[in-house]
């Protein structure tokens, strides 16, 4: 075990931020881990950092997880169980069961970061979230270095939410996770407006979870930027979810406001129109700005700090609770 010293993050985080690490160590086994536990506790860890600004520089031990590998556990007719470590990029197991013609996560293809921070926030895109495939999460314990196991109704899933962002948060070490795809009867979310047209455009009328991924992937594609090219962290803002009472009132002013029914009481409005509609789509401030095609997305065009980036959150926070009387929340955590 190889503990590095003064070790820059910026290949470690998709924003691209420059800040050291004061000591950096990458585990690529569970016993690796469950050693260096034994001797360190305050750890920060980094897995696909696809959903983190970091603001200064990390004092902690930086444990980055690079557990590694695929298994099949189970399978009958239609379904198959797969455990998958957590440092397994989650595109490229998305990629990987699609050509295995597993289906179940199609709609969740081109998402950042790895297999293991998928729980924690939830991901979704078009109708999915990955609760909807996942069965158990496996997790070290900081505190005690045991493997506990996580069934899908102990990780409390929600919205962009889960346990380990909430009282689990710093306690557990995700090490993998499970999930039930299917092999035959696949069943296929075209429901989203930009798939249907992006199938259609390529006359799809019975589409496979292939045609299904390459549309998702066109879709993101013309609209988020690749962090290899430009910093981002993808969907910077949650979509915020108000009272009917209160969208009614907002469509007084603001008759176009999209909006997608959440209960009888509860709409979901879009963050991305939110700030479009505040003019801080496409904006740049010198190495830092919103992005122009989506602006949901907050980017670095090259050195910009993640206090720069902060800000600018911020200010767009402030700019949409003055206008819209809403309250948007970040997505990303901020370190």
């Amino acid at each position: 075990m190889n503990i590095q010293e003064n070790i820059s993050l910026k290949e470690y985080n998709t924003f691209g931020i420059d800040v050291n690490a004061k000591r950096f160590v990458s585990i690529n086994s569970l016993y690796s881990l469950q050693q260096l536990l034994k001797e360190e506790q305050d750890i920060f860890l980094i897995s696909g950092g696809s959903n983190m600004l970091l603001t200064t520089d990390i004092e902690k031990l930086v444990i980055h997880i690079n557990l590694k590998g695929i298994s099949i556990d189970r399978e009958n007719h239609n379904d198959i169980y797969l455990t998958v470590n957590a440092g397994e990029n989650w595109h490229e197991f998305v990629l990987w069961c699609i050509s295995q013609g597993y289906g179940g996560i199609e709609n969740l293809s081109l998402i950042p970061g790895n297999v293991g921070t998928c729980p924690i926030q939830n991901i979704g895109a078009y109708g999915v979230e990955v609760k909807d495939v996942i069965t158990q999460v496996e997790a070290i314990e900081v505190k005690t270095g045991k493997l506990v196991v996580f069934s899908t109704e102990e990780c409390q899933f929600g919205y962009r939410n889960s346990i380990f962002k909430n009282e689990a948060k710093g306690k557990y070490i995700i090490t993998s996770v499970s999930f039930q795809l299917t092999k035959v009867e696949h069943n296929l979310n075209t429901s989203y407006g930009a798939i249907e047209t992006e199938l259609s455009l390529k006359g799809i009328d019975n589409p496979t979870i292939k045609d299904v991924s390459d549309a998702v992937i066109a879709i993101r594609q013309s609209k988020l930027p690749d962090p290899k090219e430009i910093g981002n962290s993808g969907s910077f803002f949650k979509n915020p979810v108000i009272s009917k009472e209160h969208f009614e009132k907002l469509q007084e002013n603001h008759p176009d406001i999209p909006s997608y029914p959440i209960s009888t009481s509860e709409v979901k409005v879009p963050a991305g129109w939110l700030i479009e509609q505040s003019g801080f789509k496409g904006k740049r401030f010198g190495e830092y700005g919103v992005h122009e095609k989506q602006a949901l997305v907050l980017v670095n065009y090259g050195n910009a700090s993640g206090k720069d980036i902060h800000q600018l959150a911020k200010n767009i926070q402030k700019t949409i609770k003055e206008s819209f009387d809403i309250d948007l929340e970040i997505e990303v955590n901020i370190i």
